[in-house]
Parts: structure tokens; C-alpha cells; sequence
């Protein structure tokens, strides 16, 4: 079990499981702590309330976690960001395991108007792909286009943050499948980039259906956010080996490259830090931006 440690005065969590979990799980056991010490039930809000939706986050903070607290209820609490304000029952959503947060669509308003844009984007992403995706290559653009139309008025009931939001709103997509990839789309976007398709399908061998990250139409190639995670998640090895991963993904990646005959880059975090560091890994595989 380990050493304890403490979440919140009176609260701990092991410190072998508190070491060892996810950004996310964290901000969750900060929120759960904090309404099981709370004689109100808190209403978590902001990227607390991405979190408890299971959407991934994007450089979080993971000392306090956010609560949206009327006006008049005086008083802070340690490790709390509060943002003040009445809200509506409907922009409110109760979990299974009791927690009371903001709606999907008022979680991402509140991101969109109030954090960076690679945050707020990374969120938006996320939201659109669980509330929009149906199987693979099965985006609703149609639920997408509602979705985002929803957000925007919400954002209207704030004198703070509209344009950020709209930017925000505007930009995002959820064919977008994990924060690499909506970071890599930003920095494209910055590199000038303006025609990239994503979630590319190419045929492929025996009725195969393969699909790419990012197809760079204006200069015809192909790129990929090639993450850690998809070699050790679950969800993305399937029962199957790293070492298994890595063979049929060169596979599938000959192919792609023998039957397009596209140019085709890889990159990781390191190479999503700057524009000018995607740039430089590009043009390490003749890819040059618009």
C-alpha cells in the first residue's frame, strides 16, 4: 500500500495508487475528496468537470480543482478555484458515483472562454469525438455542428471569453483521437497548414480499412501523431504485444506509403512543443509547409 497521502485534510489515498494514476484520476480523487468533506454537495466545473466526464487533458492543474459557487455563499477553501455565479439545473449533470458537475456542453463553454487555447481545444476535442463519433469513420457532422452551436450560446451568457471561445469552438473536431493529436492540428495550423483532412481512410489489403491522422492536402502527404500510449494502452493494443503493434503498424504503414505514393511523416511530443519544432521534423521527411 505504501505511504499515505494526503488529498485534502482528513482524506488520504494510497500512495502506491496515487503515485501511479493518470493526471485525470487525480483531479477526479481531488473532487470526490472535496464533496465528501462539502456539507453542500460542490457543483465541479471547468476542467475538473472534463475530467469527471472522461475527457483527457491538456497541462492541467493538479493542486485545485474547480467549482462553480453563488454570489452570495461567502468563503474559499484550499485547493478550490471558484467561479462565481448562479447556474441553471440544466447545466447541471449528477454522475453514478454522486458527483454533481456541469453539463458536456457547459463544461466546454466554461474551457473554451476561460483556459489556453491548446487546453481549451484539447477539451473540445475530446467532448465532440465522445458525443459525435460512431464507430470508425462515423463522424456526425450534423451532432457536431449542434453541439458546438450549443456551446456558443452558453458562452453568450458571459461577459468574458466570447471571442476566445468562438475560436475555439470554430476550430475544434472530434476526429481529433487523443491530446497529440489536437496539438499536432494547432501547430499545423501555425505552420500554415489550412487544408488537413483528418482520420484519412485508405483502402487497404483483404477489405482492409486504414485510417490516417493527418492528410496535408496541400502539399499531398501524410502525416501521424505516433504517441507512447498507443503501444501500451489497452483500448489501442487489443490483447496484443508492443512488439506486435510496432510490426503491423510498419506494415500498414508500407502499404499506405506503396499505394498512395505520399510522402508520410511521424511525430511525438517532442516535435509538438513549437510550430518551429513540427516544422524541422517535417522537413526531416521533405515536407514542407504551404
Amino acid at each position: 500500500m505504501g505511504a499515505l497521502v494526503r488529498i485534502r485534510p482528513g482524506v488520504f489515498a494510497s500512495g502506491d495508487e496515487w503515485s501511479s494514476a493518470k493526471p485525470e484520476a487525480r483531479i477526479i480523487a481531488r473532487a470526490r475528496a472535496l464533496a465528501a468533506v462539502s456539507p453542500v454537495s460542490p457543483v465541479f466545473s471547468h476542467e475538473t468537470a472534463a475530467a469527471i466526464h472522461g475527457l483527457p487533458l491538456f497541462r492541467p492543474d493538479r493542486e485545485r480543482v474547480h467549482i462553480v459557487a453563488p454570489v452570495a455563499r461567502p468563503g474559499g477553501a484550499r485547493g478550490v478555484i471558484r467561479h462565481r455565479g448562479d447556474i441553471s439545473p440544466a447545466d447541471v449533470v449528477q454522475t453514478r458515483d454522486g458527483l454533481v458537475c456541469t453539463t458536456l456542453e457547459r463544461t466546454v463553454a466554461d474551457v473554451a472562454r476561460t483556459a489556453s487555447f491548446e487546453q481549451a481545444v484539447t477539451i473540445a476535442d475530446a467532448a465532440l469525438r465522445q458525443r459525435c463519433i460512431r464507430g470508425p469513420g462515423g463522424y456526425r457532422e450534423d451532432e457536431a455542428a449542434a453541439f458546438r452551436q450549443e456551446a456558443i450560446e452558453i458562452t453568450k451568457r458571459s461577459a468574458h471569453g466570447q471571442t476566445r471561445a468562438l475560436c475555439v469552438l470554430e476550430f475544434a473536431d472530434g476526429r481529433s483521437q487523443l491530446p497529440g493529436e489536437s496539438i499536432s492540428r494547432i501547430r499545423l495550423h501555425e505552420l500554415g497548414f489550412h487544408d488537413v483532412r483528418l482520420q484519412v481512410e485508405v483502402p487497404g489489403p483483404g477489405g482492409r480499412r486504414y485510417f490516417v491522422d493527418f492528410g496535408l492536402e496541400e502539399v499531398g502527404a501524410f502525416g501521424e501523431f505516433d504517441g507512447a500510449i498507443k503501444y501500451v494502452d489497452g483500448k489501442f493494443v487489443d490483447g496484443r504485444t508492443a512488439s506486435q503493434v510496432l510490426d503491423e503498424e510498419k506494415q500498414r504503414e508500407d502499404w499506405i506509403r506503396g499505394t498512395t505514393q505520399r510522402r508520410y511523416a511521424r511525430w511525438g511530443w517532442p516535435h509538438v512543443a513549437t510550430a518551429s519544432a513540427l516544422g524541422d521534423r517535417l522537413r526531416a521527411f521533405g515536407i514542407r509547409s504551404p
